[in-house]
């Protein structure tokens, strides 16, 4: 939901994977949403969007992303990982034949250690 994370985001999943566009489901805190699998609403809308990304426009890669400063979801950079792998594997559970990797942005709006 951050617009700081967005452009940092976008830009290394061109670079680092050859694509031209990049359909962003945004919401506070998704990492936490994914991993706790708590707030049954939330999840349902995250992954009617990304049904939609996956079915309509194609999708092959989903990207979970956790940020420094993240005001929906304020967990440490030892914590954020570990729900970042959790949030991993339900999308996973949800669409098996698509990857899908996760990374955190740091302190300076750049991309750090992608979990996959």
């Amino acid at each position: 939901m951050d617009g700081r994370v967005q452009i940092p985001v976008i830009e290394w999943l061109k670079r680092q994977y050859g694509v031209d566009y990049v359909d962003m489901i945004t919401e506070p805190g998704p990492e936490r949403l994914l991993a706790e699998r708590k707030d049954r609403r939330s999840i349902e809308s995250i992954g009617k969007r990304l049904e939609l990304s996956v079915t309509r426009h194609n999708s092959k890669l989903v990207a979970i992303v956790g940020h420094h400063d993240c005001a929906g979801n304020p967990a440490d950079k030892e914590t954020q990982p570990k729900q970042i792998l959790a949030a991993i594997r339900t999308v996973q559970s949800w669409f098996s034949d698509i990857e899908v990797i996760g990374f955190r942005i740091g302190e300076n709006w750049e991309v750090q250690k992608a979990v996959t």
